[in-house]
C-alpha cells in the first residue's frame, strides 16, 4: 500500500481535516464509509490506483472523528449535515471547479447531500447506498449506537463484532462516532430527483444494507445502478469496485 502523505485544509468550524492525493489530472473526491479512512477505503485494496491510472486526480478526505482528521469528543463538534459542510470547504479550499465526486456508504449518503445542497461535479457515484439509508437517514443509527454503547461484549463472529473491530482496526473514534449519528440529515426523494448530474449507484451484489441500489437510481433523473461481487463489507476488498468507478469516471 503506498504511504501516501497527510495533507489538512480547515472544516466548516476550522477543524484540522485531514486529506491525500493519488495520481495527476482531473480531480474526483471520493469520501470513505463510518469507522473507515480514505487509506483503508480507497488505498489499501487498489481503487485509487485503478482510478489513478485512468488520469485522474484522487482526493481522499478523512471524515472528522475518522483517520488523521480531529476527533473532537464535544458534540457541538458534530451539528446536522457537518460531512457535507466539510465537503463543500475541501472543494473550495483546493479551488475545484471541474471535478467528480463519489462516496461509499457514509461517504455516498455524504455525496448525495452534497449533490442536493448544490454542488456541481460533471459525474458522481454513490456507493454502498440505496434509497431508504438516503431518504432515512437514521435508519441504522441503532445499530451502531449499540455496537458503539457496548464495547467489548459482543461475540467476534457477530455483524456487532466485527464492525467494533473494523473500526478500531481503522482508528475511528467512537465519542465521535456516536455524535455523527445524531449529524445525519434526511433526504427527502423530491431533491434526489431534482439532481441534475450524471449519477453511478454501485452496490454490492449482497448489499441492501441501506436500501436497494435500484431503487436510488431510478429517483434520480441521471441513474444508473451497477452490482459488484460482495456485500456491504466485503465489496470494499474486490477490484471490481474501484474498476467499476474508473470505467464510469472514464467514460464521460
Amino acid at each position: 500500500m503506498p504511504d501516501l502523505p497527510v495533507q489538512y485544509y480547515g472544516g466548516r468550524d476550522g477543524a484540522k481535516l485531514a486529506y491525500r492525493e493519488l495520481g495527476q489530472g482531473r480531480p474526483v473526491v471520493l469520501i470513505h464509509g463510518y469507522f473507515s479512512n480514505a487509506m483503508t477505503n480507497w488505498v489499501r485494496y487498489g481503487h485509487a490506483a485503478r482510478i489513478a491510472d485512468r488520469g485522474f486526480r484522487v482526493i481522499m478526505p478523512d471524515l472528522r472523528g475518522h483517520g488523521d482528521s480531529a476527533k473532537r469528543p464535544d458534540a457541538a463538534a458534530y451539528p446536522p449535515d457537518v460531512l457535507a459542510d466539510d465537503g463543500f470547504a475541501l472543494v473550495e479550499t483546493l479551488g475545484l471547479t471541474d471535478y467528480d465526486l463519489g462516496g461509499y456508504s457514509l461517504g455516498g449518503r455524504t455525496a448525495a447531500r452534497l449533490l442536493v445542497r448544490g454542488a456541481t461535479p460533471g459525474r458522481a457515484m454513490i456507493a454502498g447506498m440505496g434509497l431508504d439509508g438516503i431518504v432515512h437517514a437514521s435508519g441504522r443509527n441503532a445499530h451502531f449506537r449499540r455496537i458503539l454503547e457496548n464495547q467489548g461484549g459482543w461475540d467476534r463472529r457477530s455483524p456487532e463484532g466485527k464492525a467494533e473491530a473494523f473500526m478500531k482496526s481503522t482508528g475511528a473514534d467512537p465519542v465521535a462516532g456516536l455524535h455523527l449519528l445524531d449529524a445525519n440529515v434526511d433526504t427527502p426523494q423530491a431533491a434526489l430527483a431534482a439532481i441534475t448530474v450524471p449519477v453511478l449507484v454501485l452496490a454490492g451484489e449482497q448489499d441492501d444494507d441501506n436500501g436497494a441500489a435500484e431503487d436510488l437510481a431510478a429517483v434520480l433523473p441521471h441513474g444508473q445502478a451497477v452490482r459488484v461481487p460482495g456485500n456491504h463489507m466485503s465489496a470494499v476488498a474486490q477490484p471490481d469496485l474501484g474498476r467499476a468507478i474508473a470505467d464510469y469516471l472514464a467514460s464521460g
